[in-house]
């Protein structure tokens, strides 16, 4: 069994305070659901992890099997074990799919390797021109290949007809083992469903506030978050947000 362990994480970004004291213990044989709204810290939980420089960590610490991951560049975390699906895979012009999986793949092997593949997909530039799910299911292709120990899944299934949800799904089914731990951030019931966690979590205002089970779901699923604002906890929801009234800018123009 591995173990990525999260104490006390303090993130910045831009001089702004985004985590404001993380702690989280993932195990391998684990799957854990990271919920929250929007503009609460879940992306940014992950690509700390992952080592994007442009979030910078104040205070804290992020242990992988004894392993300080602050201390390693990010390939080096991704030989260690960690993979980051990301919710906005970008577009590489001039790099051929094929190219770039099989790169990422031998750097993880002693051995070189051959790969096969779609040849729709594998000569095309990477992600360059590609649908939203065919953006997701090449992160999964890339999950799949380098078997990593543990997996974050930033929104995984935005963007996902039904038909490609379920691909997606059953690829993060497959890999289940004890060998394997998840992290996937989601709004949405349906990919819990398709691929149950064994554990949740809330995060709101830079915090994890709750952590339990498939009953935070499907409160959230019914209710939303308002109810945790009722135990006390302070920040906004797409519900607090006042809508723009466009007539009543049409009203301030003609009253000049």
């Amino acid at each position: 069994m591995s173990t990525l362990k999260i104490e006390n994480l303090h993130v910045c970004i831009d001089d702004k305070e985004i985590l404001k004291g993380i702690d989280l213990t993932i195990n391998t044989g684990e799957i854990h659901a990271l919920m929250g709204p929007n503009g609460n810290g879940k992306s940014t939980l992950l690509s700390a992890i992952m080592g994007n420089p442009k979030y910078q960590v104040t205070e804290g610490s992020i242990y992988l099997d004894g392993q300080n991951v602050l201390e390693m560049s990010v390939d080096e975390r991704s030989k260690a074990g960690i993979f980051l699906g990301m919710q906005y895979p970008q577009e590489i012009p001039g790099v051929v799919t094929s190219d770039f999986l099989r790169a990422a793949l031998n750097a993880h092997q002693e051995k070189p390797v051959s790969l096969k593949m779609d040849e729709n997909l594998a000569h095309r530039y990477l992600n360059e021109g590609f649908s939203g799910g065919e953006k997701k299911r090449n992160e999964i292709l890339q999950m799949k290949l380098l078997k990593p120990k543990f997996a974050l899944l930033d929104e995984i299934d935005s963007g996902l007809d039904v038909d490609a949800l379920k691909i997606v799904s059953e690829a993060i089914n497959d890999m289940k083992s004890d060998s394997f731990g998840c992290v996937m951030v989601s709004h949405y019931e349906r990919l819990f469903e398709l691929v149950p966690p064994s554990h949740v979590h809330i995060l709101v205002d830079g915090k994890i506030v709750l952590s339990g089970g498939q009953e935070l779901i499907d409160r959230i699923d019914k209710e939303g978050y308002r109810w945790v604002k009722e135990l006390g906890f302070d920040f906004e929801t797409e519900e607090d947000k006042q809508p723009i009234v466009l007539g009543s800018c049409g009203n301030k123009v003609k009253a000049k």
